[in-house]
């Protein structure tokens, strides 16, 4: 097999829709624009929300609401995705995102108290919940708070 033998496979392909090519066609005469109007002329052009005049639905409709473009977002790990290390172990974000277990740090890494712990870790990160430092703690290890 070469380049030159290759071809696209079997109805992956369309022919280009030919207008104003005679009655016959289906879209002759007009093509397909229909009579008279903005649209019919050449070099039209309609913003995606243009209503043909109307007030636009994205104008018509109350703006609410704020984005606070400063906002830090913590990737979160639940106590329970813990389990899976060995007693003893010291858990850090670069650990977990080496295993897998967050994709992305975000802005730091948040423990939250889901799910249950048996073994005594030494776990770093940026913020703990309440209920997630008890179980840590509970369990024997120790919570240790980092800077970003």
């Amino acid at each position: 097999m070469e380049l030159h033998n290759l071809s696209p496979r079997k109805g992956s392909t369309k022919d280009r829709k030919r207008v104003g090519r005679g009655p016959g066609s289906g879209n002759g005469k007009t093509a397909g624009r229909g009579h008279k109007g903005q649209g019919s002329r050449s070099g039209t052009k309609q913003k995606r929300n243009f209503e043909g005049g109307q007030m636009p639905l994205v104008r018509r409709l109350p703006k609410r609401g704020f984005t606070n473009i400063f906002r830090t977002e913590f990737a979160i790990v639940n106590v329970g995705q813990l389990e899976r290390f060995p007693a003893g172990s010291e858990v850090t974000p670069e650990v977990l995102l080496a295993e897998g277990v967050v994709s992305d740090l975000r802005d730091g890494l948040k423990v939250l108290g889901d799910g249950t712990l048996t073994r005594d870790l030494v776990v770093k990160a940026h913020k703990f919940s309440k209920k997630a430092l008890e179980i840590i703690q509970s369990a024997g290890g120790r919570c240790e708070v980092i800077g970003r």
